[in-house]
């Protein structure tokens, strides 16, 4: 089925039809979903070169992917690419990953901006004073940030969760349980969600006139591995904590390895609490001793942001507007009273 067929039986012109398909906002949301379920029902497809030529749009989104021996793929970032992913198969707009250079992204920012390969970015991982950021918020393009950048002298779209709040009300919970030892596996402690997150624990403990030792703060790649080799360190210490909080359910699968081969038990030994983004193939609820967890989804943080990506394209949103999520604490078998 081709535009004007598609008009015909809509009894629409093809120009409505064309602005409902690509988003334009001053078609109302009756008529632009009577439409899209037209297309998807019939299969129709706008032509992309056509669809280039009328709007002056591509239809997709860009991401710049950092490469290199030094990176690797996190499953946090597959989880949030398939909600966005989702939201953007839905909405007829396609993802583009360009291939950048870890220690040099701008340059490929700028390329293809100046290309007019994609018509929003978004950018992920965000650390303080972001380059990025900055970069992007000069180029003229639509973007949305899945996090946030600390010291930016401006502001700019993003969606986030409260990492700080989170963990704090993760610490407090266990400080209120007798816990005085309290330590920290964490991500990556330039990137701002594990500074928020040390933060948050940080401050838990300094409204109790306890205190976070920098030995007892690790920070690491997510890695299940990374999990189990922090979690030995840590409890082979002569003041070993007696609770954990760690920023991944991944990490949390090391570990639980390492208490069971240090001959520990959860919680009778250790409590601990981990971050889930919510993975449909690893579920605290599962865990030896069902684990306890601050919780948000990624996925749909990933939906959202691609969400905001089309309304940004199609003129719906504008501004410098940041999202929070508040997230959930879900507490389960592997938090207890602080061992005698």
């Amino acid at each position: 089925m081709n535009l004007k067929q598609l008009s015909h039986m809509l009894a629409l012109s093809q120009t409505t039809v064309s602005r409902a398909l690509n988003g334009y906002p001053e078609v109302n949301e009756e008529t632009r979903r009577r439409v899209i379920d037209a297309a998807k029902r019939h299969g129709y497809r706008p032509n992309p070169s056509a669809r280039r030529l009328a709007t002056g749009k591509t239809g997709m989104i860009g991401y710049v992917l950092p490469t290199g021996t030094a990176v690797d793929i996190d499953p946090h970032f597959v989880e949030f690419l398939s909600g966005l992913g989702d939201y953007a198969r839905s909405h007829e707009l396609d993802l583009v990953l360009s291939p950048a250079d870890a220690d040099d992204q701008e340059t490929t920012y700028r390329r293809i901006v100046a290309n007019r390969q994609v018509d929003a970015i978004y950018i992920s991982s965000p650390r303080p004073t972001d380059r990025r950021v900055a970069l992007v918020n000069t180029l003229g393009i639509p973007f949305v940030v899945h996090g946030r950048s600390e010291g930016l002298d401006f502001d700019y779209p993003f969606t986030d969760i409260d990492n700080e709040g989170a963990f704090h009300e993760a610490a407090r919970l266990l400080v209120q349980l007798g816990h005085r030892r309290l330590a920290l596996i964490n991500g990556d402690r330039r990137e701002t969600f594990a500074i928020h997150r040390e933060r948050g624990v940080r401050r838990a403990l300094a409204a109790s006139g306890l205190v976070l030792d920098e030995g007892q703060v690790c920070s690491l790649a997510m890695t299940e591995e990374n999990g189990y080799r922090a979690a030995r360190r840590l409890l082979e210490r002569s003041d070993a904590p007696t609770a954990i909080v760690c920023s991944s359910l991944i990490m949390a699968l090391g570990v639980v390895r390492a208490v069971r081969d240090l001959g520990l038990t959860i919680p009778g030994d250790l409590s601990l609490i981990a971050h889930d983004d919510v993975f449909p193939w690893l579920k605290p609820e599962n865990f030896s001793v069902p684990l306890s967890t601050t919780r948000s989804s990624i996925r749909l943080a990933g939906a959202r942001v691609a969400e905001r990506l089309a309304a940004r394209i199609s003129g719906l949103e504008e501004g410098a507007r940041g999202e929070v999520w508040p997230v959930d604490l879900v507490v389960r078998g592997s938090v207890g009273g602080a061992p005698a």
